[in-house]
Order: C-alpha cells, then structure tokens, then sequence
C-alpha cells in the first residue's frame, strides 16, 4: 500500500474574496472527491484545511547553529497550500483518476506519493 498526499494549493486572497456560492460549490466538490476515494477503495489517513498562511510560523538555520523564527510563511507566493489530505492506496492509476475528476471539477490540486 503506498501513501499519496493530495496538496491543495490556492491563492489565500483571492479565495477570501470568492462569493459564498463559489465556497459551497467548493465544499459540494470536496464531498464528492471524498465519495470518490472511498468508492476506488482509497483510504483518507487524515485530511483538512491549514490556517492562513499569514499565521505560520517560518524556522530556517540562521549560520550559527541556531534557527531564526520568523511569524508568517517561508516565501511570498501567488499560492499557498490551504489544505492537504493523506491517502493511502493500492490503486496508484484509480487514485490519480479520483484526483483528475476532481480537478476537472475546479480544483487546483499536487498530487505526490511519499518517498519509502
């Protein structure tokens, strides 16, 4: 069985500004993807939204041996990734049709298996 995890990347401010109707159809898409990976056989290990990327908490190696802790995210990007879910799978070909559905769909989805 190999994990995949299903990175959902998407520019913070615009999505902020969308119309209530545009998140329910969103909401509406990830409940079908949910349907979707469930019906292939693929298994949700955990999934969810992550907090604004203003809220992170950035720690990089400073030269000296310590770390610089800076609030906010590591770069300045167009996107973030504002949500993710971890699947675990025997079907590598189903699980990447799921995920092509559910871009089709609208949504801006990476899509990577996790090393071994």
């Amino acid at each position: 069985m190999s994990r995949h995890l299903v990175l959902l990347p998407a520019p913070e401010a615009e999505w902020a500004r969308l119309p209530a109707s545009e998140h329910e159809a969103g909401m509406r898409s990830h409940v079908r993807f949910h349907e979707e990976l469930a019906e292939g056989g693929h298994r949700v290990v955990v999934a969810g939204p992550l907090e604004p990327s203003a809220q992170a908490t950035s720690l990089r190696p400073d030269g000296r041996g310590g770390a610089l802790v800076t609030d906010g995210p590591f770069t300045e990007s167009a996107e973030q990734i504002v949500g993710f879910y971890l699947v675990e799978t025997d079907d590598e070909a189903g699980l990447r049709a799921v995920c092509e559905r559910f871009a089709a769909r609208g949504e801006h989805i990476e899509l990577r298996r996790l090393a071994e």
